[in-house]
């Protein structure tokens, strides 16, 4: 057993499968030795994780959907390098988070998948982000995340 493979059993994570696009794009392009993950959905059961921060849903709520989100990505990574110990680093994080206008803790929404991937990854894991507030999401998800990964 690899080191994060013994931290996600710890963390008591299972990878999902490589998620299928919802629309026309692909799960992950690879550049150089680069990999960009596409954008990934909350999901709670199968199913997209709908809400508005500051309206339908408080910041703990959207910290846990960034969580799940930032384990779908695991997954993705996974699948696309076949053995997450080739990870190199995380290298940018892009949170969006569907929020009111008057909501401000869209930071701390995204600090659910920014944490998770330090559990998981440690030092390799830290990296750089951007937290933005938006109107909507594709299908009313409360968070979307992409990642920029060196390795693979």
């Amino acid at each position: 057993m690899t080191p994060i493979e013994a931290r996600l059993k710890q963390l008591g994570i299972t990878l999902p499968a490589l998620a299928v696009p919802a629309a026309a794009y692909v799960p992950y392009v690879r550049s150089g030795n680069l990999l960009f993950a596409s954008g990934h959905i909350s999901k709670r059961d199968g199913a997209v994780f709908k809400g508005q921060l500051g309206r339908d849903l408080d910041t703990a709520q959207g910290k846990a959907a960034a969580r799940d989100v930032a384990i779908d990505l695991l997954g993705t990574l996974q699948a696309a390098c076949g053995d997450l110990m080739r990870v190199k680093r995380i290298v940018k994080l892009l949170g969006l988070v569907n929020s009111t206008p008057d909501f401000t803790e869209q930071h701390l929404v995204i600090n659910g998948a920014s944490e998770l991937l330090g559990e998981v990854f440690g030092e390799t894991g830290q990296h750089a982000r951007s937290a933005f507030g938006v109107a909507q999401l594709p299908m009313g998800a409360a968070v979307e995340i992409e990642l920029i990964v060196e390795g693979g």
